[in-house]
């Protein structure tokens, strides 16, 4: 084999080599590409829905994916109910949903249209506190107040669904709300103060 015919078999083999090499990694890219619809998946989708929120009618455009925590908060600005862990787990977005309990973070938008809300905003009578909310004043149940809404909100039900029999019980159904300041006996308090007032729903 000649000094020609030697550097030839050199570049095929070195070009050869190159594209074997690069094979993976285009495969590799073509398999990280999006499919062509992957924006239009991922784009928001807006709906209209009609919510009814401490009596009021409103009337929302929202992304299907909209949370009601944010829709009370960010559309009608309705900001008692607060955004805590925002996974479900402090209670500091608990509203009532048809006069259930309900954590707003886990709710999405569309799927509260045409049932009854009702938000901290909602609770008291014009300048007429609730009675759990003067309760949790008299009793002192708050320090830095973020989880009071959602203790309140939270108390109401409790009471509501016969589980303010005992401290032992109110501390067990209230246990999905969680306070940084740790003013929970004064919570239990306030609870066993209002009950009497509001009578199981």
């Amino acid at each position: 084999m000649s000094d020609r015919d030697l550097s030839v078999s050199r570049r095929a083999f070195l070009s050869t080599g190159a594209a074997i090499a690069a094979t993976p990694a285009t495969l590799s890219a073509v398999k990280a590409a999006p499919p062509p619809d992957a924006a239009d998946r991922n784009a928001p989708r807006m709906r209209d829905i009609v919510l009814k929120v401490n009596g009021r009618t409103r009337r929302l455009s929202v992304d299907t994916r909209m949370t009601l925590l944010d829709a009370l908060r960010e559309k009608i600005g309705l900001t008692g109910t607060k955004k805590g862990c925002d996974q479900g787990q402090c209670g500091a977005c608990t509203v009532h949903i048809d006069g259930e309990r309900r954590l707003s973070c886990f709710t999405l938008a569309v799927a509260a249209e045409g049932q009854a809300i009702t938000t901290i905003e909602g609770l008291a009578d014009g300048d007429e506190l609730h009675p759990m909310q003067q309760a949790f004043i008299d009793n002192d149940a708050f320090q830095c107040g973020y989880c009071t809404p959602g203790q309140i909100m939270s108390a109401v039900a409790c009471v509501k669904e016969g589980h303010a029999r005992s401290d032992g019980e109110i501390r067990e159904y209230m246990s999905g709300n969680l306070c940084r300041c740790a003013a929970y006996p004064n919570i239990v308090a306030a609870i066993r103060q209002a009950a009497p007032m509001i009578g199981r729903g």
